[in-house]
């Protein structure tokens, strides 16, 4: 069964396993759930051309069908499977106490392989790593007491070959079992080892927060959107937040988005900001033109509401932790505001994510079934805004927020 997933990193079911709803009273046949499995995504993935049209799933460490006997083992082939996709937005909507954190939205620390090693590239602002000290540039040594390498190598879903692959996995690792704290050993920038303990993500607790910080800087109106691209209650909060004088300028603040959220959110924003219908984004479905020859693109459309502020400068910021949704309304923002954006390299999470129901047990697994685009062709994954910051959350000597003193100046 399919369906288009509303939100796009949704709420992940955590603590024991979920054998949720089978398909009758009796035992569930797992092995059946596994080849399905497979199947989907050999039809619905939508990023194939990654691995040449193939499944990379199939043959990777630890998925094999014929190990499937319970709800254990289905769920370690299932994760096994997905991270065989190097795709942060392919998910599971179950998971255990083991399971690894999903990046962006549980992970603090983005990795990448530069020159050999595992390069912390940017941490997260408010972060237990950023507490810590941690500073971009910093490289990982080892986590859990094995070394990054050979962490990456043991990784199920591998082999990881490429340095994009094993940034992958590196990630994946440092977001950690759900149940744990990280342990870690880095090498600082001056080279000297720093051995840290963090904790959990899924263990901190979040500070209530205002779905939108609104500030006025001297006439420019700052929206910070606090993760709350899914969250009901949006719209009249958006409403809010744009209500009053007209200001000088906008700038929409999106650097804390990482679990995405639904396009009526986005349109509800974007469509106080033009007074005419425009387009926002291009989708397409790969799998019609792979199975038929004959492709299926559309756009989709922002209508004006409320009282327009169209024609306010807007100025975007986004980074590591733009996903989903939040990369979306950025490349939107462009297209329908004319809008300066001004970000770091996002979270590239991989197109619009539909829930799949695997037909024994009823987990569902949610697959990027969509490719997105913005309006001029440019895959959302592939886009550059105007101003590349290394950090878009990165602070200045004495704490400035240097991304948003950026912003400020092209305002004024």
């Amino acid at each position: 069964m399919k369906r288009l997933s509303l939100l796009n990193a949704p709420l992940v079911l955590s603590g024991a396993f979920f054998l949720g709803a089978s398909a009758s009273a009796q035992t569930p046949d797992y092995r059946a759930d596994a080849i399905h499995l497979l199947e989907l995504i050999d039809t619905e993935y939508a990023y194939a051309h990654r691995f040449d049209g193939r499944n990379p799933a199939r043959g990777a460490q630890g998925v094999d069908p014929d190990s499937v006997t319970d709800a254990a083992s289905l769920l370690r082939f299932a994760e096994c499977a997905v991270n065989a996709l190097q795709d942060h937005h392919a998910i599971l909507g179950v998971s255990s106490p083991r399971s690894y954190g999903l990046t962006p939205s549980y992970n603090d620390l983005w990795v990448e392989v530069r020159e050999g090693a595992y390069v912390v590239t940017d941490v997260r602002a408010g972060s237990p790593a950023q507490a810590a000290g941690v500073q971009p540039g910093w490289r990982i040594a080892s986590v859990a007491g094995q070394s990054l390498d050979e962490a990456v190598t043991g990784l199920c879903g591998g082999p990881f070959e490429t340095d994009a692959a094993k940034g992958f996995a590196a990630r994946v690792l440092a977001a950690g079992p759900r149940d744990q704290a990280r342990e870690f050993v880095f090498f600082d920038a001056e080279g000297q080892t720093q051995a840290l303990t963090l904790p959990n993500l899924y263990q901190v607790e979040t500070p209530e927060r205002p779905l939108i910080n609104v500030t006025d800087r001297d006439g420019v109106r700052v929206l910070r959107f606090n993760d709350s691209l899914g969250d009901e209650g949006l719209i009249a909060a958006i409403d809010e937040a744009l209500s009053g004088p007209r200001p000088d300028g906008l700038i929409i603040d999106l650097r804390d988005t990482p679990s995405g959220g639904d396009t009526l959110y986005a349109r509800a924003l974007m469509g106080r900001l033009v007074d005419e219908t425009k387009p926002y984004q291009r989708h397409a479905l790969p799998q019609i033109e792979r199975d038929t020859g004959v492709a299926r693109q559309w756009v989709e459309e922002v209508l004006p509401r409320g009282d327009s502020l169209a024609g306010v400068p807007v100025v975007v910021l986004a980074g590591r932790w733009t996903g989903s949704m939040g990369e979306g309304l950025t490349l939107g923002l462009d297209a329908v505001a004319d809008a300066v954006t001004i970000a770091a390299p996002m979270a590239g999470l991989l197109g619009a994510i539909y829930d799949y129901d695997l037909p024994q047990t009823g987990w569902t697994v949610k697959l990027p079934t969509e490719t997105l685009y913005h309006v001029d062709g440019t895959p959302r994954e592939a886009y550059r805004a105007d101003i590349v910051l290394d950090s878009a959350d990165r602070r200045g000597p004495n704490g400035e927020d240097l991304a948003l003193e950026r912003a400020l100046e092209l305002l004024r």
